[in-house]
């Protein structure tokens, strides 16, 4: 049986904090409820001290969403976790998310804290945290850019206390994808009580490397990944949920890892989130962009009429969408028109289609695309 990897969706929290995201309560609990039916096993639903609004939809959440882990994220702060522990009270599983940096940046710019001073309150944390649940996560912001053997000192002290999740950021998306790997090994093989906790991946995009990082973290052991849909997030964004999802379920060949999330659901909730977050995705974007499936080379459209596994790895309908697109632009071929003519209940003798096939080739070259309606003009 293949091994599995828990999927933390963060949509509702780090997503949001996009520049110009703002999510109302129903809209939260719309794609909480779109995020339980595709089967994510962890939602982080919120940051309950940072606002009113953000411990009612941790409150709301907790309290409408069945079968999955809400999470609240907090600071190693008494008073954050209090909030995130009294806004969890009505969900059936709940986690308490808490922690501090862990670089040397982090240390002295941000928390201006000496290395033990950090690790001390990150213990306490970790100890608090554990009056309200037995499931916490304790996350080392900056861990891409940290010294390890301060990690490993973290990572065993806060298992110690209680942290059954240890969440590795690489905050600003600074490592590549083997230096992720080694890292998340690494912590595993030096920490010596590393067993009794999931690692966990969470990964940035500030230099396009946010899925191949958090995927070499899968290599390098972590069995949890932090995600949004569409990969929304601070600055580039974060690790993209269908991304990660359908590079395990088209290699499972190479990583042998399942998720429980369901794919054909993946085009419908990016649509969702794409509708009311505003943040349109891009059409040549992984997985649920419009071109991910659309084919205008000639070359490419003779190939995947022929069979569709020469262009397309990924079968249309595993994520959602109907079917290949053949488009139709100056750059199409025969195969491609004649196709598109025989959808329409047209049916040319070879002399017939190649006179329109030269109408067509003159069209082509001054529309960016030729559409079906063009297409009747020509025929006609």
């Amino acid at each position: 049986m293949n091994d599995r990897v828990l999927v933390f969706d963060t949509t509702l929290r780090d997503g949001e904090q996009s520049p110009g995201v703002h999510l109302t309560m129903p809209e939260k609990l719309e794609i909480g409820h779109m995020l339980v039916a595709m089967g994510v096993d962890i939602i982080e639903a919120g940051f309950p001290i940072s606002s009113p609004g953000d411990f009612e939809a941790v409150e709301t959440l907790s309290k409408h969403l069945l079968g999955v882990t809400i999470c609240g994220l907090t600071r190693a702060r008494e008073k954050d976790i209090d909030a995130a522990g009294e806004a969890l009270k009505p969900a059936q599983r709940p986690r308490i998310h808490t922690g501090l940096g862990v670089s040397e940046n982090h240390l002295r710019y941000k928390l201006k804290m000496t290395e033990d001073e950090a690790l001390e309150t990150g213990v306490r944390a970790v100890k608090h945290a554990r009056k309200y649940t037995d499931d916490i996560e304790y996350f080392m912001e900056d861990s891409g850019r940290a010294k390890k053997d301060y990690v490993y000192r973290v990572v065993e002290k806060v298992i110690a206390a209680g942290a059954t999740t240890i969440n590795v950021p690489d905050t600003t998306g600074y490592t590549y994808p083997e230096e992720y790997r080694q890292l998340i090994h690494d912590i595993r093989s030096n920490v010596i009580n590393s067993d009794k906790a999931v690692f966990s991946c969470h990964c940035h995009n500030d230099l396009g490397m946010a899925t191949a990082n958090t995927l070499g973290g899968i290599l390098g052991g972590a069995r949890q990944v932090e995600v949004t849909i569409n990969g929304i997030g601070e600055r580039a964004g974060n690790t993209a949920l269908e991304e990660v999802v359908m590079a395990l379920n088209t290699r499972k060949d190479y990583f042998g890892i399942e998720t429980s999330v369901k794919t054909e659901l993946l085009l419908a909730a990016s649509k969702m989130v794409s509708k009311l977050t505003g943040m349109m995705v891009q059409r040549n974007k992984a997985v649920v962009g419009a071109n991910a499936y659309a084919h205008s080379s000639g070359i490419h459209q003779d190939g995947v009429l022929k069979e569709r596994s020469t262009y397309e790895i990924i079968d249309p309908r595993l994520v959602g969408a109907e079917k290949s697109e053949i488009i139709l632009t100056a750059r199409s071929g025969r195969h491609g028109l004649r196709h598109r003519l025989a959808e329409l209940g047209f049916n040319f003798t070879e002399e017939r289609f190649e006179a329109i096939y030269e109408q067509f080739l003159a069209m082509a070259d001054h529309k960016k695309e030729v559409n079906d309606e063009d297409l009747r003009v020509l025929v006609s």
